[in-house]
């Protein structure tokens, strides 16, 4: 069974959390905080049991690069005006000098890394990576359910090297709501779905298929679905590869 951080040992842990701060950014501010405000009660819940907490995420596709307009640093500003408490931040997620950062913390304090994108490490999830990200933490949560169903180091390669190791409340809630819409839906039962990519969501949505009264399709994933129709669509995002299982469903 999945634990929760409910079945976790904390008390005067590290617990190193991967959070989905993938946030619209404009002008160095967060444009919609929404995702970074679902991972607080975990955070909230580790701290007031007495961990430390050190969290990690990437934000945008810098492929493996130092990209100034893709930091956490806003991130981590209004972090830290939710929790309503300073936070610390390392300028890189495996340096030697965030390690030492996350060796001094104590009991409360919550410490974040820059982007982890910015390393090619890990989108290719390379174990070196993997072995570096791991060495923040006793305890491992995952909490990100944005990224979930990627192979990645942050959420894949850390965990064979944490002994205690569950998912956020976030993640915890999500499976809890996706279970009861498959297992026993109210009728009829609309299903809205977005985003931009297809290829991800191909099981989900032929699962969903057999089950639900109405699909309806939203985000950018609409323009392929509408150019598998023979949709006129312009210059919008188009996924030419999915554009055949569009064309079946």
């Amino acid at each position: 069974m999945i634990k929760s951080p409910k079945q976790l040992n904390l008390k005067s842990k590290k617990v190193f959390l991967r959070v989905d701060f993938n946030v619209p950014l404009k002008n160095g501010h967060v444009q919609d905080q929404y995702r970074i405000e679902c991972s607080v009660p975990t955070i909230k819940y580790c701290l007031k049991h007495g961990a430390s907490v050190i969290l990690c995420s990437h934000l945008g596709r810098p492929n493996g690069k130092i990209v100034e307009e893709m930091s956490l640093v806003p991130v981590g500003e209004t972090l830290a005006d939710l929790l309503e408490m300073p936070i610390k931040f390392s300028l890189d997620c495996i340096s030697k000098d965030s390690h030492d950062v996350t060796l001094g913390l104590k009991p409360g304090e919550v410490h974040l890394l820059e982007n982890l994108r910015f390393h090619k490490g890990e989108t290719e999830n390379d174990p070196s990576f993997s072995e570096q990200l791991a060495k923040h933490g006793d305890v491992f949560i995952n909490d990100a359910f944005g990224t979930s169903h990627r192979s990645h180091a942050s959420n894949v390669g850390v965990v064979p090297y944490f002994t205690q190791k569950g998912v956020g409340f976030l993640i915890k809630n999500e499976i809890k709501y996706l279970d009861k819409a498959i297992q026993n839906p109210a009728r009829p039962f609309v299903v809205l779905l977005g985003g931009a990519k297809i290829k991800g969501k191909l099981d989900l949505i032929l699962k969903l298929i057999q089950i639900a009264d109405t699909i309806l399709i939203g985000g950018g994933m609409a323009f392929t679905f509408l150019k598998a129709k023979g949709k006129e669509i312009g210059n919008s995002l188009v996924d030419e590869s999915m554009i055949p299982d569009a064309k079946k469903i």
